[in-house]
């Protein structure tokens, strides 16, 4: 057995080491898919785009994009906009050439180019929920701990007590005071101060992170760590074969709105009305094409599954829509 290791630092090698997870040739959509992935890709796009018009932003730029599944269907929904991808792989083949790419180092580190940005859109897309994380335990004397884990098994054991800034954090948002032993918390201080960080490379613009989550009336008392493996919920193991994602605390993101993804695309006005029946009398293609449509939107809106993904607004150096200049 390895030497077990705090969770943030087994989780960071697993994902964004030489080896990572993400890093691997199939990329995240090997694995699992989320909104912009397949056929749910364009109406995202639709969205985002929607959103960069009421942001005033003329630029997007697209934080862990994958192999570019966003981008293209932004490239083709509206090629007018400038578009970015940053993620830790090059290139990928098959990007539109009017497509930027930037590499990353991964985690919550950005690279260098990423800086002094203006008129952007910044979509991070499920980015904070895979930005490694302190995992902390409540033991059988009340302490919340350090949960160390072996990357070869998974398996845990207890470490120290927390440090003194994660466990300020934890008593400010994810107090563990007369918790039962055996509770987890999931620190959110470092996905923070990634969300500052971000923040602070844009001049003017704003910031859209796109995520699982929870908020302070509803923390889960046993933590959400999981791994995912080609479409399958695993266990988390951080030895690079699997994703490691933990659900984020929105709440405690320094932001101007947050919705959920079914609010989101009312807003935005992606559309999912189911077409008049007469329709297909009159245009059966066009009738089929609307009914795909509305059938592709209610999965983005399902607010069972993806349409509960929290959106989160945070803007900087300019007003909100309809704001006073």
């Amino acid at each position: 057995m390895a030497e077990p290791r705090p969770w943030r630092e087994a989780w960071q090698d697993a994902l964004y080491g030489p080896a990572g997870f993400y890093r691997s040739a199939e990329g995240p959509a090997g694995h699992f898919t989320t909104s912009a992935h397949g056929p749910l890709g364009p109406l995202l796009a639709e969205a985002v785009a929607a959103l960069a018009d009421r942001e005033g932003a003329v630029q997007v730029l697209d934080l862990g994009a994958g192999r570019g599944e966003l981008l293209t269907a932004l490239h083709a929904h509206r090629p007018d906009l400038w578009l970015t991808g940053v993620d830790v792989v090059e290139r990928p083949p098959g990007l539109p050439d009017a497509v930027r790419w930037i590499r990353s180092p991964g985690g919550d580190a950005l690279p260098d180019r990423l800086t002094d940005l203006v008129d952007v859109l910044v979509v991070a897309h499920e980015w904070l929920d895979v930005i490694p994380c302190t995992v902390a335990e409540v033991d059988d004397e009340g302490r919340a701990r350090v949960v160390l884990v072996d990357a070869g098994t998974g398996a845990e054991t207890l470490g120290p007590d927390l440090d003194a800034e994660d466990a300020a954090w934890v008593a400010a948002h994810w107090p563990t005071d007369g918790a039962a032993p055996g509770t987890r918390v999931e620190v959110g201080l470092a996905r923070d101060r990634a969300w500052d960080a971000l923040a602070a490379r844009v001049r003017r613009g704003t910031l859209l992170a796109v995520d699982y989550g929870h908020v302070r009336a509803g923390r889960p008392p046993h933590g959400t760590l999981v791994g995912h493996r080609r479409g399958t919920v695993v266990p988390a193991v951080p030895d690079g074969s699997c994703d490691v994602t933990a659900h984020v605390a929105v709440d405690t993101l320094e932001q101007d709105e947050r919705w959920t993804q079914r609010e989101a695309l009312e807003r935005l006005g992606v559309d999912g009305r189911q077409p008049p029946v007469p329709m297909a009398g009159t245009d059966p293609l066009g009738y089929l094409a609307a009914l795909n449509r509305a059938g592709t939107v209610g999965v983005l809106r399902d607010p069972s599954g993806l349409g509960a993904f929290h959106w989160v607004l945070r803007r900087v150096g300019r007003p909100g829509p309809g704001a006073a200049d």
